[in-house]
């Protein structure tokens, strides 16, 4: 007797394990684990789920009208170029189900975000990896990985765990080196802590295969209502409309979005405590002698000489009831990536990795 057999790729896929949030014998943990906001989600959002809750017996707006036109109000969009999904996650799978399968392959960059194999083989296709340099991706290594069977091509900007930024013109120079039957995707997750530069949105807003994802789990503070959007071609969205459940969001996520997107002091402020935490931190690993790149997201990846020196640290951090993120498995075995809190908790981190270092 035969069993069923799933569709081709999809026992090639890793179970994705995401960040530890608890430690026995400590009650006060620090999870810097999984790239949250200190602050948590903006008051406004939290008055509209409240509000919201009173509707939950009525089904949500199939076309999120309300969201896509309060993202085009504030980032100066078409709302006709919008999507929305649960998390940026589901946008990415909307364009590699939409525009990849069994035989294609999907180009992804050696330090990506690891959700990339697993959009990829959920769709059937190949995944391509290519390295980058110095944690930093690399145009040259992707414009050489393209083949006739290259449909898509997966690019984290900022880059996680690693933080590093692609400059515009690199973008553009990518852009530009693509055929256009090749879709580029700006999995920009982390731009709004970025200053003085766009992440591709005006390629965009230009190119025929150029699609930007964002996500309102960070900078939000609304990762635990799962959302996100993409902004491409119209062609492109009607697309991926047609694969998309017309209630995949509901209406508390849609009203918390609305609200928060909306909330541009208080993106504002986060984005401020941010960069003057991050750089503290950036500065004191340096001090310590744990070397780290220029971050431009939430985050800061400290890189130590090996990787038994990271765990040595990674268990002073534990003792201190400080959870951060192992990340050997994106190709890092020497690294901890820390999210970057509140003054009180960057304080906590920079004194118990100075008692480790003894100093």
């Amino acid at each position: 007797m035969s069993l069923p057999e799933p569709q081709p790729g999809i026992m090639e896929i890793a179970l994705y394990v995401g960040g530890q949030s608890a430690l026995a014998g400590h009650q006060d943990v620090l999870k810097l684990s999984s790239n949250e906001n200190p602050l948590g989600p903006p008051p406004s959002a939290m008055e509209a789920v409240r509000d919201a809750a009173a509707q939950m017996h009525l089904y949500p707006a199939t076309d999120h009208s309300d969201l896509r036109g309060a993202i085009a109000d504030t980032w100066g969009l078409d709302a006709d170029r919008l999507i929305c999904g649960v998390g940026s996650d589901e946008v990415l799978q909307f364009v590699t189900q939409a525009y990849a399968g069994p035989g294609d392959e999907i180009i992804h960059t050696e330090h990506g975000f690891s959700m990339y194999t697993i959009l990829t083989h959920m769709a059937g296709a190949t995944p391509v990896k290519v390295p980058e340099v110095d944690r930093v991706v690399d145009v040259d290594a992707i414009l050489a990985a393209v083949t006739d069977r290259t449909r898509v091509v997966l690019l984290t900007n900022p880059g996680n765990p690693t933080g590093t930024m692609l400059p515009e013109a690199e973008l553009t120079r990518l852009a530009d080196g693509l055929p256009e039957r090749i879709i580029l995707v700006l999995d920009c997750a982390y731009l709004e802590y970025v200053s003085d530069h766009d992440g591709g949105l005006s390629l965009a807003k230009s190119r025929p295969n150029v699609l930007m994802t964002r996500t309102f789990s960070k900078i939000y503070g609304l990762g635990g209502l799962r959302i996100g959007w993409g902004y491409g071609p119209r062609e492109m969205i009607d697309v991926m409309n047609r694969i998309r459940q017309p209630f995949n969001l509901s209406g508390v996520q849609l009203a918390a979005a609305t609200a928060a997107v909306r909330d541009q002091k208080w993106r504002d402020d986060c984005a401020r405590l941010n960069r003057t935490e991050r750089d503290r931190l950036t500065g004191a690993l340096r001090q310590l002698g744990i070397a780290c790149d220029d971050a431009h997201g939430n985050f800061v990846l400290a890189r130590f000489a090996d990787a038994d020196e990271a765990g040595s640290a990674d268990e002073a951090l534990r003792a201190q009831g400080i959870i951060v993120r192992r990340v050997a498995g994106y190709g890092f075995p020497e690294g901890l990536r820390i999210t970057v809190g509140d003054r009180e908790q960057m304080g906590r981190v920079i004194t118990a990795l100075t008692d480790w270092r003894g100093v």
